[in-house]
Parts: C-alpha cells; structure tokens; sequence
C-alpha cells in the first residue's frame, strides 16, 4: 500500500515539506520526471522545490513508457551524480508515474528493466520515491505495478517496492486536461471497476473499494450535475478507489487486449481500453451498455476499423501479447479460461476493433 498520503486542493504546494526530512545530503538529489505538457507552465513548474543538485527531467508522454527508455534514464542519472538519489518524484499521468515508479526500482536493482517484467521478480527495495498525478483514472498512483513495453511484451513490473513511499493528490492540478482526454482515462477507473467487480479473484476488501469508484464514476460521467471543482475532487478519489480495487483483485479482458493494441500499434492505455471495452458485451454486458451511455452523453467518437487492414501476423502478435497475461483471463473467466478464449476468438474481437 501506499504508506502516505496527503489530499486536498492546493496541497501541491507542501511538496518542499514533504521531501526536506527525506533528503539524504547535498550531494544526493531529488529528481521530478515532469509530464513537458508543463514545461514552460510556472503556474506548476515555479512550485517545484528545488535545491542543490536537484533536476527536472521533462518526459514526453505522447507514447507509453518503454523498458529501453527507463534503462536510459536510469543510465543517466547514475552517470550524472556521485550519490544515489535522494528520491524520484513523477509529476503527471499514468505514463510519468510508471516512469518514476520504474527508474526507482532500477536505481536499486542489476540489470535491465524488461528483466523485471512479471510478478515479485524485484529483489531490493527501490529508493524513495513519490507520485504527484496531474489526470485522474489511471490508479496508477497507487498500484503496485509500473506497465511498461518491453522488446517482447507489454508488461507491469508488479511487485510490493513498486508502489509509492508518498502520493500528493491535488485536484487542482488537473484543472487543464483536454475533454477527450479527461473522458478516456477515467473511463480507465470505470473498466477497472466494471473488471475487478466482475472477476473471480475479488474479495470483500477489493469489492468495497470497487463499488465506491463505480458510484463516483456514475455520479461523475451520468448524473454530471457537479461543478468542476466537486467533479476534479471526486475523479480523483475515485482513481485512487478504483486502482485499490485493482490492487487486491485483477484486471480482466480490456485490459489484456489493450496491452495487445498498445504493444503493436502503440495504442495509448485510456483509449485503446475504451476500443476494446467498445466491444467486450459478451463479456460485461451491464458495463458497456452503460459505457455506451456514458460515450454518448459526452459526444465521444471512438476511432474505428484499427486492426481492419492488419495481416496475419500483425494479429497474431496482438493475440500472443493478450494470452500471456494469465492472471487477466483467470479473474475474468475463472481457472477453465482456455476453453473459451481461443486464437480464433480473439481474432474476431480485434477485427471489430
């Protein structure tokens, strides 16, 4: 679990608090892995506490978060400074979060990130690190895993030194995201729900969690009767609910087919799981018939016909990328899983998509 938290509109601006007691000396830096939509921005960036050898790293996050890009800049943070770390700080979405959640570990741990892809395959604690989310949905800022495309697969390194030392929720800070934006990735909290509360893996502790995030998501995409400031509010709780829910339970079938998507087509994580949710009836019919309802009430145009002109052995990449993720099929479908969800199957649903 996250160990710490703070909440609350403006609390950005405790962040120099926060980290002054973590600093290990005046040699060893704090380093932010900024979303560079802010760059520029002094609105955000003139509150950033530095001092010292402290750095902004400002990251791209027009593509999901790769293991050759962690390892670069784990390579150059190590060759920059003469002293670990004092701690890394990802400021922004889902992508700037796995990247502060992944260099931490791999500031720690031998080797090359796509070692670590899988389940509990870190063997030593990550250096300090905190996550300060600028959009609300992903629950990244609080899951136990960082998803990253590796050379051969897209795969979370899920294990219990992934999750943050300290997570920063200021609402405000996501004042400015784009409407499409704002509606993909908390559709990511509302199939996260749909996924947990579905699955065969879920338990008490992961249900009450679930049912919050699902209430906060209708009351936010459905009802739409909040003002901005009560809606950034509750987005944000409910991404914090919705990836608790996920941490004690599983994903399912949207995501496991999206990290298919994103793998080949470098689909990003929010909208290729509202592509592949689009057509998942079969599967949760409650849950895209009020997607579908949600989709509409917001005017949203999901892109059509992406895998219409893939060949054979584009689709067959896709279908590899989705089997591997066991755990997703077996808390959607239970342990017999195989017995439905054949090549042939998933074929068909990627060419709907």
């Amino acid at each position: 679990m996250v160990s710490k938290v703070v909440f609350g509109r403006g609390c950005f601006n405790q962040l120099g608090d926060i980290l002054s007691p973590k600093r290990l000396n005046s040699k060893a830096p704090f380093i932010y892995i900024v979303d560079d939509v802010f760059k520029g921005n002094s609105w955000l960036t003139s509150r950033i506490p530095l001092s010292y050898d402290d750095k902004i790293y400002y990251i791209s996050a027009d593509q999901e978060p790769k293991t050759s890009q962690v390892d670069e800049l784990v390579e150059e943070i190590i060759l920059a400074y003469k002293e670990r770390p004092s701690g890394i700080i990802g400021i922004g979405g889902g992508t700037i979060m796995d990247l502060a959640k992944a260099i931490s570990i791999m500031l720690t741990n031998d080797g090359e990130s796509k070692d670590y892809q899988g389940w509990d395959l870190v063997k030593h604690a990550a250096i300090y690190h905190v996550g300060v989310p600028t959009i609300s949905g992903t629950g990244a800022e609080v899951s136990r895993t960082t998803v990253l495309t590796g050379p051969e697969k897209k795969l979370g390194i899920n294990s219990d030194y992934t999750p943050f030392d300290q997570v920063v929720l200021d609402p405000e800070l996501t004042k400015d995201v784009p409407k499409d934006q704002w509606f993909y990735t908390g559709m990511d909290c509302f199939i996260h729900c749909i996924e947990s509360l579905n699955g065969t893996f879920l338990n008490a502790f992961s249900k009450t969690y679930g049912e919050k995030a699902y209430e906060l998501c209708e009351e936010l995409f459905l009802d739409n009767n909040l003002s901005d400031e009560e809606a950034q509010d509750k987005l944000m709780m409910a991404s914090w609910h919705g990836g608790m829910s996920i941490a004690y339970s599983q994903v399912g079938v949207a995501h496991a087919m999206s990290y298919g998507l994103g793998y080949l087509l470098g689909t990003k994580h929010g909208i290729g799981n509202c592509i592949v949710f689009d057509q998942l009836e079969e599967f949760y019919p409650e849950g895209v018939a009020l997607f579908k309802k949600m989709k509409a009430k917001h005017d949203i145009n999901l892109p059509q016909g992406l895998c219409a002109n893939l060949s054979d052995s584009e689709l067959d990449i896709m279908i590899d990328v989705a089997l591997s993720l066991e755990p997703l099929w077996e808390n959607a479908l239970g342990k017999h899983w195989r017995k439905t969800i054949t090549r042939d199957k998933l074929k068909e649903l990627y060419l709907r998509m």
